[in-house]
């Protein structure tokens, strides 16, 4: 059980959603305690068994992920997580929230990795992170993915290529100046975005900006992307003229500063943002209320 921490990071960062994650890792312990004494007691290394068992299940599953995600309604948006200091709640179904649970939070966890992720092969996304993010050797990778360790190698440069062209960071810390600053840009928007500061928020947003809001179909969100520093400014300022008591507060989102939209204490919203030279290129909104199950308080 030691190596629970270890494969919910890992099926996580797989699949973009926690609720998917804990249910890989569930199925891979049911497939252990299937196995009798002695069939556990022969493998040598139960860790590296773990690690196999669920990063195939996962393998098989972004297959079918993806097909479920192009008859998904709207965007779909990877479930934010919330810093670790935050999970000190209630889960739901009656489950507490167990510190083995939790989810490392680094570079390979921010929002605009999970997205480049999700444009990724199957195959290549389970061959990069377990190799560049988990630092599985190739020879361990072409095990576990059933290809060759040459085909792994190929797998891995095929994705490194993808994060270069989206100039996200692969895995790299990010330092606590990089941090405080992009703290300050979030605070300044959630000012001006409260304020209802048209002028305001469109200089605190790229020419480029890009907003994407991920309702699932269960409650409203801009069903396409929506572009240009100015068309954003005024759906945000739209958006806050409809929904006049809404409470922004300022919360760490998958290991960045971000935005928690609460109603009578209730998150409604939680946002996550690509920021760049103190200007902000992305907006993820995840409305979604399966994605909001770790944010809910009230």
């Amino acid at each position: 059980m030691s190596e629970r921490r270890q494969l919910i990071n890992l099926a996580y960062r797989l699949l973009g959603s926690l609720a998917d994650a804990e249910d890989v890792v569930q199925e891979t312990y049911t497939r252990w305690y299937a196995m009798s004494p002695q069939q556990q007691k022969a493998i040598e290394a139960p860790g590296g068994w773990l690690t196999k068992v669920a990063s195939r299940i996962c393998l098989d599953q972004l297959g079918s992920a993806r097909a479920r995600r192009e008859r998904y309604v709207g965007e779909w948006i990877p479930e934010p997580l919330p810093d670790s200091v935050d999970w000190t709640g209630g889960r739901p179904g009656g489950r507490t929230g167990d510190p083995a649970d939790h989810v490392t939070l680094d570079e390979s966890i921010t929002m605009a990795f999970l997205i480049v992720l999700e444009s990724m092969t199957p195959a290549e996304r389970v061959a990069f992170v377990l190799h560049d993010v988990f630092r599985y050797s190739f020879a361990e990778v072409a095990d576990i993915v059933g290809r060759t360790p040459a085909a792994c190698r190929q797998l891995a440069s095929s994705a490194r290529r993808r994060l270069r062209a989206s100039h996200t960071p692969a895995t790299a810390t990010a330092t606590a100046t990089a941090t405080a600053q992009h703290a300050g840009v979030i605070g300044e928007f959630k000012q001006a975005w409260a304020a209802k500061d048209i002028d305001a928020l469109v200089s605190l947003l790229d020419p480029g900006v890009t907003a994407i809001g991920d309702g699932g179909g269960l409650v409203s969100a801009a069903l396409r992307p929506i572009e240009g520093s100015e068309h954003v400014a005024r759906y945000l300022v739209d958006l806050a003229g409809e929904v006049p008591n809404l409470a922004m507060l300022e919360r760490t989102v998958n290991g960045q500063p971000g935005l928690v939209l609460q109603m009578d204490d209730v998150a409604v919203a939680v946002m996550s943002f690509g920021v760049s030279n103190d200007r902000i290129t992305h907006i993820w909104g995840v409305r979604n209320p399966e994605k909001l199950r770790l944010w809910t308080t009230g």
